[in-house]
């Protein structure tokens, strides 16, 4: 008798290219507003948004999931 088959998990194409998990297992992100508009912003604000952010605790569950991890 065969046993019940579990589908494969699929990481969702777009969330794989926008978020990263960490060794440590944070979730990283890219920061929005950086790839246009950038010459009325003061070069400050322009090194702050090259930095990755860390995603909210609110919005965790949904990107592991995207990504495939749970």
């Amino acid at each position: 008798m065969r046993g019940t088959i579990v589908p494969k998990v699929k990481t969702n194409s777009s969330a794989k290219k926008r978020m990263k998990l960490t060794g440590t297992g944070k979730l990283k992100r890219r920061q929005a507003m950086e790839s246009h508009l950038r010459g009325k912003m003061s070069p400050k604000r322009r090194r702050k948004l090259s930095q990755d952010q860390p995603i909210a605790a609110n919005d965790r569950r949904e990107a592991l999931r995207l990504l495939g991890m749970k």
